[in-house]
C-alpha cells in the first residue's frame, strides 16, 4: 500500500507552459533572439533552468553558436522576470485539487519535487494550493542534484520516514519516470502534461493516468 506521493510541478500539478514560454521569450527578446513557439517549450522544459537556457539557444541559433556568457546573461534576465510574478499565466488542471484533498483525507503524505528553482516552486505551490496540502515542497537547490538524479526523491522519503517502495512518484516526462525508478519508487505518468504516452512507457512508467482522479484510485486500491 502506498503511504505517500511525490508530485512533479510543471505539467503535473499545474499547467505552467504558457508562463514559462512567456518569460523565456521575453528574455530571448531582450537578448536579441527570436521567440520560440509555446508548444515547442513542452520539449525544452523539465531538466532545470540552465538546461532550458541551452535548449532555447540550441533551438534558435544552433549548438555551439553561443557562449556560456550568453547563457549566464539570459538566465539572469529570465530569473528576474520569473521571480517577479511566478504564477503569471499558470492554470490549474481540472480535478487536481479534489484529488489532493481526498489523498490528504486518507492520510497519504504528499510532497512536491521540481527542477524549477526552489523559490519559484514554493511560490507557485503556495499560491495555487491550500496551506498544508503538501508535507514537503522542494524545487532545485544547489546542494541537491537535479532530477533525474534520485537524490531529491530519496531525501523526501527520508524526511517523511517512509520507504521508497511505499511511495508513488507522479510526473509527466521521461525525467520524472527516470527519477522515480532510480529512487526505487513506482511511477505514474500523466497524460495531461507536456509529453506523449510513448515517452512515459518507454521510460518504464508503472501506471499511465489520463485524469487526476485516477491517481487517487491507484493509491486507494493499494495497487502494486
Amino acid at each position: 500500500m502506498y503511504k505517500a506521493c511525490i508530485f512533479d510541478l510543471d505539467g503535473t500539478l499545474a499547467n505552467t507552459l504558457a508562463s514559462i514560454a512567456n518569460f523565456a521569450n521575453a528574455a530571448m527578446k531582450q537578448c536579441g533572439y527570436d521567440s520560440i513557439e509555446v508548444e515547442k517549450y513542452k520539449y525544452l522544459v523539465g531538466n532545470g533552468t540552465d538546461r532550458l537556457m541551452h535548449a532555447m539557444l540550441d533551438t534558435v541559433c544552433g549548438a555551439q553558436r553561443y557562449t556560456e556568457d550568453d547563457i549566464h546573461r539570459m538566465r539572469k534576465i529570465y530569473d528576474h522576470l520569473y521571480e517577479s510574478d511566478p504564477t503569471h499565466l499558470v492554470t490549474n488542471y481540472n480535478g487536481m485539487h479534489e484529488t489532493l484533498a481526498k489523498l490528504k483525507k486518507d492520510g497519504i503524505r504528499m510532497a512536491v519535487l521540481s527542477n524549477k528553482p526552489h523559490n519559484c516552486t514554493t511560490a507557485i505551490i503556495g499560491a495555487l494550493f491550500e496551506a498544508g496540502t503538501f508535507d514537503l515542497c522542494y524545487g532545485q537547490r544547489e546542494q541537491v542534484a537535479r532530477k533525474p538524479s534520485p537524490e531529491g526523491a530519496l531525501l523526501i522519503a527520508e524526511e517523511l520516514h517512509i520507504s521508497p517502495e511505499d511511495i508513488l512518484y507522479i510526473g509527466d516526462t521521461n525525467t520524472d519516470m527516470k527519477t522515480g525508478a532510480a529512487a526505487g519508487m513506482d511511477t505514474a505518468g500523466v497524460l495531461w502534461g507536456f509529453r506523449a504516452e510513448s515517452e512515459l512507457r518507454e521510460n518504464h512508467a508503472k501506471y499511465i493516468v489520463e485524469r487526476p482522479e485516477q491517481i487517487y484510485e491507484i493509491v486507494a486500491c493499494g495497487m502494486r
